[in-house]
């Protein structure tokens, strides 16, 4: 399948799937228990995510943003209410590789070259090498990296590897893309570049992204909804459109729109503190 063919099936899935629901949380609590006292990251959280939007969480740290994330993608389980991926459960959505999940790290092998990363979980699905190649030289092309298939990560900047790990993540196709502050440790040059990247990446694929972050302008820069959290235990605030232009560009960040969206935001993290224990 050609890059052009893969723009044109993810345009054609998202205008065929509004208003689907890929996640739905209801009721949603999380207690870690510990030697000395309980731990309660999560509370009764509500949330729904359709096919092709862009959410991002964001919130103080130990809000409980990267646990939801992780109880998505069935790295963590929920001690109360329930959730489910395309219909079924969190596990049984990991097992049918409903999702790609990139770290806060790109976590690539030092020792296999770029293609090589990409392909690692074709390998493990048992594709083809003819297969396998194409796909990886397919996502590589995506995230403008082709040329660089025969590199390895230590040749790369922090900037190319993470794009890496979005090309690995993307490689066996699944519909939903989790992110876990993929662009934090990164310079704010880069950060922004990596946003625009993304940005046309979503719009391309019509992919549905689950995002976290810190940052207030990245979260209304790359999303269609903004899900606010208080701090632990983590509880929805507000869940916010962004109503901004599609082809939005860095220069966005300069409209009243934007203001206006980000003003909110803040808003919503000042309000969530009055449930600070």
């Amino acid at each position: 399948m050609a890059l052009e063919a893969v723009m044109q099936q993810g345009e054609a899935e998202t205008a065929g799937s509004a208003a689907r629901p890929v996640i739905e949380v209801e009721n949603l609590s999380l207690t870690f228990e510990t030697a000395d006292a309980p731990v309660y990251a999560l509370s009764e959280v509500n949330l729904t995510v359709n096919a092709g939007d862009f959410v991002s969480f964001i919130g103080p740290s130990g809000c409980g943003k990267t646990t939801l994330l992780r109880v998505i993608a069935d790295l963590e389980h929920q001690t109360g209410g329930t959730i489910s991926v395309n219909g079924v459960s969190p596990e049984e959505a990991r097992r049918a590789r409903a999702y790609g999940y990139v770290f806060q790290a790109p976590a690539l092998y030092p020792w296999r070259t770029v293609e090589r990363n990409v392909m690692l979980p074709l390998e493990i699905m048992g594709m083809t090498s003819a297969e396998r190649q194409a796909r990886a030289a397919r996502y590589l092309d995506l995230v403008n990296l082709g040329g660089f298939e025969k590199k390895f990560p230590w040749q790369l900047s922090g900037g190319m590897q993470q794009r890496v790990s979005i090309a690995r993540a993307l490689s066996f196709e699944p519909d939903l893309l989790l992110m876990d502050e993929p662009f934090g440790a990164l310079d704010e040059i880069t950060r922004d570049h990596l946003n625009e990247q993304l940005l046309r990446l979503w719009e391309r694929t019509g992919k549905t992204v689950v995002f976290v972050t810190h940052s207030i302008p990245e979260a209304v820069f790359l999303s269609s909804k903004i899900v606010v959290m208080s701090p632990r235990p983590g509880r929805i605030i507000d869940v916010i459109d962004c109503n901004l232009p599609a082809d939005r560009t860095l220069d966005s960040r300069e409209s009243n729109e934007f203001a206006e969206i980000a003003h909110r935001v803040r808003e919503g993290l000042r309000a969530g503190h009055s449930y600070d224990d």
